[in-house]
Protein backbone atom coordinates (compact mmCIF):
# COMPACT_ATOMS: atom_id res chain seq x y z
CA UNK A 1 0.00 0.00 0.00
CA UNK A 2 1.38 3.47 -0.42
CA UNK A 3 2.10 5.80 1.92
CA UNK A 4 2.97 9.49 1.64
CA UNK A 5 6.32 8.97 3.38
CA UNK A 6 7.47 5.92 0.99
CA UNK A 7 10.32 8.62 -0.87
CA UNK A 8 11.87 8.93 2.48
CA UNK A 9 11.55 6.41 4.44
CA UNK A 10 15.27 3.41 3.81
CA UNK A 11 13.96 -0.19 3.16
CA UNK A 12 16.32 -0.53 6.42
CA UNK A 13 13.98 1.59 8.35
CA UNK A 14 10.65 0.28 6.73
CA UNK A 15 12.30 -2.98 8.70
CA UNK A 16 12.72 -1.82 11.70
CA UNK A 17 8.69 -0.40 11.45
CA UNK A 18 7.72 -3.97 10.45
CA UNK A 19 9.89 -5.96 13.14
CA UNK A 20 8.78 -3.41 15.98
CA UNK A 21 5.00 -3.68 15.21
CA UNK A 22 4.31 -0.31 14.73
CA UNK A 23 1.48 1.15 12.47
CA UNK A 24 -1.11 -1.42 14.03
CA UNK A 25 -4.65 0.16 12.84
CA UNK A 26 -7.06 0.60 15.29
CA UNK A 27 -10.91 0.20 14.94
CA UNK A 28 -13.04 3.37 15.12
CA UNK A 29 -15.48 3.75 17.73
CA UNK A 30 -19.07 4.61 17.91
CA UNK A 31 -18.85 8.22 19.12
CA UNK A 32 -16.78 10.31 17.12
CA UNK A 33 -16.31 14.19 16.59
CA UNK A 34 -14.73 15.50 13.97
CA UNK A 35 -12.16 18.63 15.18
CA UNK A 36 -11.05 21.13 12.82
CA UNK A 37 -7.98 22.43 13.86
CA UNK A 38 -7.00 26.40 13.31
CA UNK A 39 -8.68 26.58 9.34
CA UNK A 40 -7.65 30.07 9.74
CA UNK A 41 -6.70 33.05 6.90
CA UNK A 42 -3.48 33.23 8.48
CA UNK A 43 -3.03 29.35 8.01
CA UNK A 44 -4.39 28.94 4.89
CA UNK A 45 -2.92 31.86 3.47
CA UNK A 46 -3.19 32.85 -0.19
CA UNK A 47 -4.41 30.98 -2.51
CA UNK A 48 -0.65 30.52 -4.37
CA UNK A 49 2.51 28.58 -3.55
CA UNK A 50 3.89 28.98 -0.24
CA UNK A 51 6.52 31.65 -0.92
CA UNK A 52 4.53 34.01 -3.29
CA UNK A 53 1.86 34.50 -0.41
CA UNK A 54 4.33 35.22 2.30
CA UNK A 55 4.60 38.82 2.55
CA UNK A 56 0.64 39.22 3.13
CA UNK A 57 0.39 35.56 5.09
CA UNK A 58 3.77 35.09 6.94
CA UNK A 59 2.19 31.61 8.64
CA UNK A 60 0.53 30.60 5.49
CA UNK A 61 0.89 27.50 3.81
CA UNK A 62 -1.03 28.91 0.34
CA UNK A 63 -2.16 26.79 -2.18
CA UNK A 64 -1.73 23.29 -1.04
CA UNK A 65 -3.72 24.36 2.12
CA UNK A 66 -6.58 25.30 -0.42
CA UNK A 67 -6.06 21.95 -2.26
CA UNK A 68 -7.58 20.06 0.51
CA UNK A 69 -10.93 22.40 0.76
CA UNK A 70 -13.17 20.89 -1.09
CA UNK A 71 -12.33 17.72 0.67
CA UNK A 72 -12.71 19.11 4.04
CA UNK A 73 -16.15 20.91 3.10
CA UNK A 74 -17.26 17.56 2.23
CA UNK A 75 -16.54 15.91 5.51
CA UNK A 76 -17.48 18.72 7.17
CA UNK A 77 -21.14 18.60 5.37
CA UNK A 78 -21.26 14.51 6.38
CA UNK A 79 -20.41 14.92 9.71
CA UNK A 80 -23.53 17.40 10.32
CA UNK A 81 -25.99 15.08 8.13
CA UNK A 82 -25.19 12.41 10.76
CA UNK A 83 -25.04 14.16 13.52
CA UNK A 84 -21.29 14.31 14.47
CA UNK A 85 -20.33 17.00 16.81
CA UNK A 86 -18.26 19.84 14.90
CA UNK A 87 -15.49 21.26 16.95
CA UNK A 88 -13.17 24.32 15.74
CA UNK A 89 -10.20 25.64 17.03
CA UNK A 90 -8.05 28.85 16.41
CA UNK A 91 -4.47 29.87 17.41
CA UNK A 92 -4.75 33.56 18.39
CA UNK A 93 -2.71 35.67 20.37
CA UNK A 94 -2.80 36.80 24.06
CA UNK A 95 -4.15 39.90 25.02
CA UNK A 96 -1.05 41.51 26.35
CA UNK A 97 0.94 40.68 22.69
CA UNK A 98 3.00 38.20 24.02
CA UNK A 99 3.70 34.69 22.81
CA UNK A 100 5.63 31.87 24.16
CA UNK A 101 6.46 30.85 20.58
CA UNK A 102 10.15 32.32 21.12
CA UNK A 103 11.38 30.40 18.24
CA UNK A 104 8.86 32.80 15.77
CA UNK A 105 8.44 36.07 14.53
CA UNK A 106 4.91 36.69 14.46
CA UNK A 107 2.95 40.08 13.72
CA UNK A 108 0.69 39.76 16.80
CA UNK A 109 -1.67 42.59 15.04
CA UNK A 110 -2.28 39.11 12.51
CA UNK A 111 -3.29 36.91 15.68
CA UNK A 112 -6.03 39.06 17.76
CA UNK A 113 -9.30 37.12 17.97
CA UNK A 114 -11.02 40.27 15.80
CA UNK A 115 -8.34 40.29 13.10
CA UNK A 116 -8.98 38.94 9.61
CA UNK A 117 -6.21 36.52 9.31
CA UNK A 118 -7.67 34.97 12.85
CA UNK A 119 -10.67 33.66 11.01
CA UNK A 120 -11.84 30.81 9.96
CA UNK A 121 -12.02 30.33 6.23
CA UNK A 122 -15.77 31.39 4.95
CA UNK A 123 -16.58 28.06 3.07
CA UNK A 124 -15.40 26.24 6.23
CA UNK A 125 -17.50 28.59 8.95
CA UNK A 126 -19.14 27.09 11.71
CA UNK A 127 -22.83 27.25 12.21
CA UNK A 128 -24.22 28.98 15.31
CA UNK A 129 -24.18 26.05 17.66
CA UNK A 130 -20.75 24.21 16.53
CA UNK A 131 -18.20 25.26 19.14
CA UNK A 132 -15.21 27.43 18.08
CA UNK A 133 -11.95 26.89 20.99
CA UNK A 134 -9.52 29.73 20.85
CA UNK A 135 -6.29 28.50 21.90
CA UNK A 136 -2.82 29.94 22.73
CA UNK A 137 -0.79 26.68 22.74
CA UNK A 138 -0.34 24.05 19.69
CA UNK A 139 -2.30 21.29 21.16
CA UNK A 140 -6.06 22.00 20.82
CA UNK A 141 -6.34 20.39 24.35
CA UNK A 142 -3.67 22.58 26.41
CA UNK A 143 -5.31 25.35 28.35
CA UNK A 144 -8.85 24.76 26.58
CA UNK A 145 -11.98 23.41 27.44
CA UNK A 146 -11.96 20.73 24.69
CA UNK A 147 -11.71 17.45 26.76
CA UNK A 148 -14.95 19.24 28.92
CA UNK A 149 -16.28 19.14 25.53
CA UNK A 150 -15.98 15.94 24.33
CA UNK A 151 -16.36 13.87 27.68
CA UNK A 152 -19.61 15.44 28.52
CA UNK A 153 -20.56 14.43 24.79
CA UNK A 154 -19.43 11.05 25.35
CA UNK A 155 -16.59 10.56 22.31
CA UNK A 156 -14.39 8.23 22.11
CA UNK A 157 -12.84 8.97 18.42
CA UNK A 158 -11.31 12.22 17.29
CA UNK A 159 -10.91 12.78 13.20
CA UNK A 160 -8.61 15.59 12.76
CA UNK A 161 -8.37 18.22 9.94
CA UNK A 162 -6.58 21.80 9.83
CA UNK A 163 -3.05 22.79 9.92
CA UNK A 164 -0.54 22.38 10.01
CA UNK A 165 0.06 18.80 9.96
CA UNK A 166 3.58 18.62 12.09
CA UNK A 167 2.92 21.53 14.06
CA UNK A 168 -1.16 21.44 16.01
CA UNK A 169 -2.54 18.80 14.19
CA UNK A 170 0.41 16.26 15.46
CA UNK A 171 0.06 17.84 18.48
CA UNK A 172 -3.51 17.79 19.07
CA UNK A 173 -3.39 14.15 17.37
CA UNK A 174 -0.91 12.98 20.32
CA UNK A 175 -2.25 14.46 23.48
CA UNK A 176 -5.31 12.96 21.77
CA UNK A 177 -4.11 9.51 22.27
CA UNK A 178 -2.99 10.52 25.44
CA UNK A 179 -6.27 11.01 26.84
CA UNK A 180 -7.33 7.77 25.66
CA UNK A 181 -9.47 8.59 22.43
CA UNK A 182 -9.03 6.64 18.87
CA UNK A 183 -6.72 9.44 17.33
CA UNK A 184 -7.21 10.19 13.89
CA UNK A 185 -5.84 11.95 11.37
CA UNK A 186 -7.44 12.61 7.89
CA UNK A 187 -4.40 13.03 5.93
CA UNK A 188 -5.75 14.37 2.42
CA UNK A 189 -7.34 17.19 4.83
CA UNK A 190 -4.36 18.28 6.33
CA UNK A 191 -1.71 20.39 4.89
CA UNK A 192 1.96 22.12 5.85
CA UNK A 193 4.06 24.64 4.52
CA UNK A 194 6.70 21.88 4.19
CA UNK A 195 6.62 18.58 2.37
CA UNK A 196 8.98 16.84 4.59
CA UNK A 197 7.37 17.87 7.60
CA UNK A 198 3.70 16.85 6.42
CA UNK A 199 5.15 13.32 5.14
CA UNK A 200 7.34 12.88 8.73
CA UNK A 201 4.52 14.12 10.99
CA UNK A 202 1.71 11.80 8.90
CA UNK A 203 4.76 8.72 9.55
CA UNK A 204 4.63 9.84 13.42
CA UNK A 205 1.37 9.34 14.03
CA UNK A 206 0.52 6.77 12.09
CA UNK A 207 3.89 4.63 13.98
CA UNK A 208 2.69 4.88 17.53
CA UNK A 209 0.07 7.21 18.41
CA UNK A 210 -3.25 7.12 16.03
CA UNK A 211 -4.82 6.12 12.81
CA UNK A 212 -4.52 7.54 9.34
CA UNK A 213 -7.85 7.93 6.91
CA UNK A 214 -8.19 9.39 3.61
CA UNK A 215 -11.29 11.44 3.05
CA UNK A 216 -12.63 8.42 1.54
CA UNK A 217 -12.71 6.61 4.03
CA UNK A 218 -13.60 9.20 6.59
CA UNK A 219 -17.09 9.60 4.68
CA UNK A 220 -17.58 6.01 4.63
CA UNK A 221 -17.12 6.01 8.53
CA UNK A 222 -19.47 8.77 9.22
CA UNK A 223 -22.43 6.88 6.13
CA UNK A 224 -22.16 4.28 8.95
CA UNK A 225 -23.68 6.73 11.32
CA UNK A 226 -27.03 7.05 8.69
CA UNK A 227 -27.50 3.96 8.72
Amino acid sequence: MHQQWDDIVSEKEREIIRKGGYGNRKDLGRKPALIVIDAQYNFFGDRSPTLEQMEKYPTGVGSKAWESLDKSVSLIKAARIAKIPVIYTRYVAQKSGRSHESKMKRDHAKFQPESKGSQIVKEMAPMGDEVVIDKQYASAFFGTSLINHLVSGGADTLLFIGGTTSGCVRTSAIDASNYGFNSVIVEDCVFDRLEVSHKVALLDVWMKYGTLVTHEQALDYFNTFLR
